[in-house]
């Protein structure tokens, strides 16, 4: 998008074809096709069924009402580039503008446009990102006068927004459903057994008590620099991991095998990687070393389970301390084999998780390509 005043009339570099032997179409200014409302503070309202929204999204529910019906929201200050589609009644506070009002333009058109708005070129503050009315409503757009070929347009979107939404929840049912095979597979606090084991192992006793010390050595990794790392593999370039997983590729690496790792730092804290391979382990991930015979893949998935962020100390800035990271308490199957199938019946669960998440990756790869050719690029 541009803020120039004169621009051109021009078409999209794909046009469906009932619409290629119409007009071009025309810019114009936001403040032409709607106008913009401000949100208000809604404290004086009683609790109520009428969702409330701010620039982050939904707050709460009142029993009052700011507009009923369509409206494309973008925010005023804080998330200033993620608009909210809202349809029925609804209220907004004053960190997220609405619009109401239109003009020669469908609403959910005017939601694919803002969706490609680059709103941080229009930031008015040199702190928390902040948006003036008054520089939204002369941001230039373009719009077929045709409100068929908007209609046209807004249904392709819509069709794959609601693919993009089914495999969405299906990766969020996914993970959801791992959460909970873990708490049946591991045993819970307190107890020597997990609630579900499978048929042969049932009778084979209690899981072993043991500490993290007790079956692996610990040990930070090695301090990168930002500059010697890419964010596209080149040839002769390994993974390096940080505290919170992928960082990029580096010419180097300090590990070969098979080693869980843990972020140990800030929001990082707790954070379990699985690495493989060649790769470069940074001083912000405790790199795992098995010292007994254990299937790595079980011991990765029992550190996700025992939720090491709780063991962190500091208040700025909270730390794992290795130490403190080795006194952690776990219980061990005794037979290998066992540890073997809960690891394989959970990262099986884990392949269909990467599989869906690489398929939402293209189709919303796939969207943006899509609404490149869709809707004309400004000069």
């Amino acid at each position: 998008m541009t803020k120039d005043k004169d621009i051109k009339t021009t078409v999209p570099t794909l046009r469906f074809r009932e619409f290629q032997n119409d007009a071009r179409w025309i810019p114009n200014k936001i403040d032409h096709v709607c106008k913009i409302g401000n949100g208000r503070d809604y404290k004086h309202l009683s609790a109520g069924n009428i969702p409330v929204y701010g620039s982050g999204g939904y707050m709460t529910s009142v029993d009052k009402f700011l507009y009923d019906g369509e409206s494309v929201c973008i925010g005023r200050k804080g998330t200033i580039d993620k608009p909210i589609f809202l349809t029925g009644k609804f209220w907004t506070v004053d960190t997220l503008f609405y619009t109401y009002a239109f003009h020669k333009c469908l609403p959910k058109f005017l939601y694919l446009i803002f969706q490609q708005i680059n709103w941080y070129k229009y930031n008015e503050a040199g702190g928390v990102p902040s948006l003036l009315k008054t520089t939204i409503g002369n941001i230039n757009i373009f719009i077929p006068n045709n409100e068929n070929e908007q209609k046209k347009i807004v249904d392709c979107f819509s069709s794959l927004d609601d693919l993009i939404n089914a495999v969405a929840d299906k990766i969020e049912t996914l993970k959801e459903y791992k959460k909970g095979l873990m708490q049946q597979l591991f045993p819970a606090e307190g107890k020597t057994t997990p609630a579900f084991r499978f048929p042969e192992f049932q009778n084979k006793g209690e899981w072993e008590e043991s500490t993290l010390g007790d079956i692996c050595d610990m040990q930070a990794g090695k301090f990168v620099s930002a500059s010697e790392i890419c964010d596209v593999k080149k040839d002769t370039m390994y993974p390096c991991y940080g505290g919170n997983g992928l960082r990029g590729y580096t010419h180097s690496f300090t590990h070969f095998g098979i080693y869980p790792l843990i972020g140990r730092q800030g929001a990082q804290c707790g954070n379990i990687t699985y690495a493989e391979g060649k790769f470069h382990a940074t001083e912000h991930a405790v790199v795992v070393t098995l010292k007994k015979d254990i299937d790595i893949r079980w011991l990765y998935y029992q550190l996700i389970k025992l939720d090491l962020n709780q063991y962190a100390t500091g208040q700025a800035q909270p730390g794992l301390s290795v130490d403190v990271i080795k006194k952690v308490t776990i219980r061990i199957p005794k037979n290998k084999n066992e540890q073997q199938l809960i690891a394989c019946g959970l990262f099986s669960v884990d392949e269909l998780i990467s599989t869906e998440t690489a398929k939402l990756d293209q189709l919303k790869n796939h969207k943006k390509g899509l609404m490149q050719q869709l809707f004309p690029k400004l000069q």
